[in-house]
Formats: structure tokens, C-alpha cells, sequence
């Protein structure tokens, strides 16, 4: 069985619970707050975990006590963090405010991940029978150099393409697969990029990948608490199973059941607070 190398971002996420989420210029009244192990490296390593994968944590934090007790966390949990802290910026901070349907909306303040560099990822040594879960919320020219030399070494290279963000064309064209929902599948289809393997999330209504469907799982209302990461744990568990040798089929379906399951937690992870 393969390993789990994902390289992405790590913040910490003020989450504020609201009866509906404010119209421009509005303010409203927050039910609740907390702060939570987030960003969508973190959520992805951690998902992989949970689906049984060994797990390389390519990132990076502030030097401040939300750096550390992140890191603690991850190592916690058995992911290996390969992820120094930064002098000159703050662990990375998302502001997410959820509303009473589970709908959210998100502002990030990337701090110390845009500092993540190449060295972490050579590291890592990955290898045939490895894969690369890459997001967009560190440097793309760090995601670009990874996914090349991933690919280089043997090793599978999965990108999800969030937030949107362009990639080489040669990049793109490496991952198997391209991960995006649907609002970032619109904004691909009027871009030049062309992938060679897509897989497109559809939320509660299921995902698609190149042929390969799966529908959505059923959940009762009571069942829903938010929606904040359920995409990072569709993609942390489709590489876990990639990693496993599973099919397409069987990859989608692990990562479709994966998704469903975290929103019923509150937060991008379970049991996050930090």
C-alpha cells in the first residue's frame, strides 16, 4: 500500500454560527463561535487518516502557539508533519460563518502558507505506488514543481483545483485526477486548460468522474450540521483509496461516503477545536 503526501494549507479556522448569512453591507448576530484545526491541507491529510492511509503532511505554520498545537495535532493523529514554522508570518486564518441550513462562506488569510517551499516536498520521498493530493491554497508555483517531480519519481498525482487557480498546462495534464466542483468546474470549461482525467463534485447530488458516477447519499435535515470541509474529506479519502489500489469505482464511492459523513460534523474536522 501506498502513502498519502498532501501538500497544502494549514489554518486555523474562527467558524461564527448565524440564522442566515448577511447580505452585503449587513450585520448580523453570530449564535456561536470557536476555532478549529482547518485549511484545506489539513483537512485533506487528516481525512486521509481517517480512511486508513499512511500520511505525509507537506505544509507550513507561524511560529506562534497555533502553529504548534496544530502540528502536535497532526503528529497526534500519526500523520508525519513535514511542516517548519515561519518567522516572518502567522499560521494561516480562515474566517467561516455557517448558516442555520449548514450553507457557508469563507474569507482566508493565508499567513504562513504562502511560504510553502520545495524543500518539504523532496522529504517526503515519494515513490511508485504513492500519491500527491495537491490543492490551491499555497503557492502555485510550489504546487506545479511538486506535481512534476511526483510524477518524475512514480508517484500519482491528484490535484484539486481549489480555490481556482491556473496551473501549467503540462500540470493540469499530470493530474489523475482533476478534482473541482461545480463552480470551479464553469470556470475551467472557459479556461485553455484541458485535464486528462476530471472529476467533478456535485455535492449532495453525487460526483462524476470521466465516466465513473456515484450518487449522492441520503441525509435526513437533523443530520446536517455544516458543510465546511466536506470537500476536503472527499478528497483526503479518494487518495487514501488510490493509495490502497482501488478502482475508480471504488475510490469515488470511498470519497463520496467520506464527504457525506463530514457534514455532519461541526467544523472542517472532527473533534478540531484547537
Amino acid at each position: 500500500m501506498g502513502r498519502v503526501a498532501v501538500l497544502g494549507s494549514l489554518n486555523v479556522d474562527i467558524v461564527t454560527r448565524v440564522t442566515r448569512l448577511p447580505r452585503p453591507g449587513e450585520t448580523v448576530l453570530g449564535e456561536s463561535a470557536g476555532r478549529f484545526a482547518g485549511g484545506k491541507g489539513g483537512n485533506q491529510a487528516m481525512a486521509a487518516r481517517r480512511a486508513g492511509a499512511e500520511v505525509v503532511m507537506i505544509g507550513r505554520v507561524g511560529a506562534d502557539d497555533a502553529g504548534a498545537a496544530y502540528v502536535e495535532r497532526l503528529r497526534r493523529h500519526g500523520i508525519r508533519a513535514e511542516v517548519p514554522a515561519c518567522q516572518d508570518a502567522p499560521t494561516g486564518t480562515a474566517y467561516i460563518t455557517v448558516d442555520g441550513e449548514g450553507e457557508n462562506s469563507i474569507i482566508v488569510v493565508p499567513g504562513a502558507n504562502e511560504m510553502v517551499e520545495d524543500a518539504s516536498v523532496t522529504a517526503a520521498g515519494l515513490g511508485a505506488g504513492d500519491v500527491l493530493l495537491c490543492s490551491l491554497e499555497v503557492p502555485p508555483q510550489t504546487v506545479a514543481r511538486a506535481a512534476s517531480a511526483a510524477n518524475r519519481a512514480g508517484a500519482r498525482v491528484v490535484i484539486n483545483l481549489a480555490p481556482y487557480g491556473r496551473l501549467p498546462h503540462h500540470v493540469i495534464a499530470l493530474a489523475d485526477p482533476l478534482v473541482v466542483n461545480e463552480s470551479e468546474m464553469r470556470q475551467l470549461a472557459d479556461s485553455d486548460l484541458i485535464p486528462s482525467s476530471l472529476l467533478v463534485t456535485f455535492g449532495a447530488a453525487g460526483a462524476r468522474w470521466d465516466g465513473e458516477e456515484v450518487s449522492g447519499i441520503p441525509l435526513d435535515d437533523a443530520d446536517v450540521v455544516d458543510s465546511v470541509g466536506a470537500g476536503d474529506a472527499f478528497c483526503g479519502a479518494l487518495a487514501a483509496a488510490l493509495a490502497k489500489g482501488a478502482t475508480r469505482a471504488e475510490a469515488l464511492d470511498a470519497a463520496n461516503r467520506a464527504g457525506a459523513e463530514a457534514v455532519t460534523w461541526a467544523g472542517a474536522q472532527p473533534d478540531a477545536a484547537l
